[in-house]
């Protein structure tokens, strides 16, 4: 299941269960996960892109190690809530890691996640270079965040 809607997402996944978040750039992928309970965005490493399959077996691997039960993936949106070429192709990475990991699958809008995490790296006087190796991470993390404050409100409105 491949949904923008947090609602549906939380029904498909089989219980509470960790979650894994993707930054997915063009020539690399943020991951982050959560706790099991939902509670923590952790930011974990940046997987250098290299041929698809190669991309996809590392996400299955890991996910299968973490025993993930559904991913978050940041959706590139436009400004103004439009598709992009950038979008048009998350989206069809999305529906390729559904097929390839086929576990459920919540697109969340990632807009301000990269500059957020780029203000506070530099906020807290971090270099450039240091910036550059942990952005993509964070920035999951940031993605994943929100995600979670999305699924904790659903659950509180039950």
């Amino acid at each position: 299941m491949l949904t923008t809607d947090a609602t549906d997402f939380a029904a498909a996944l089989p219980a509470l269960g960790r979650l894994l978040a993707l930054d997915i750039g063009t020539r690399t992928i943020g991951l982050a996960t959560a706790s099991a309970d939902w509670r923590f965005a952790t930011a974990r490493e940046t997987l250098k892109r290299t041929k698809p399959s190669a991309d996809m077996e590392a996400l299955r691997a890991m996910a299968a190690k973490e025993d993930i039960r559904g991913l978050v993936i940041g959706l590139p949106l436009n400004m103004d809530g439009s598709d992009s070429e950038r979008t048009q192709s998350v989206r069809a990475q999305a529906r390729n890691l559904l097929k390839g990991i086929g576990l459920p699958i919540l697109l969340w809008d990632e807009r301000w996640s990269t500059a957020a995490v780029e203000r506070a790296l530099i906020a807290a006087d971090v270099s450039r270079a240091k910036r550059a190796e942990r952005v993509d991470a964070l920035a999951a993390a940031h993605i994943l965040d929100g995600a979670l404050a999305r699924l904790a409100a659903l659950g509180d409105a039950a």
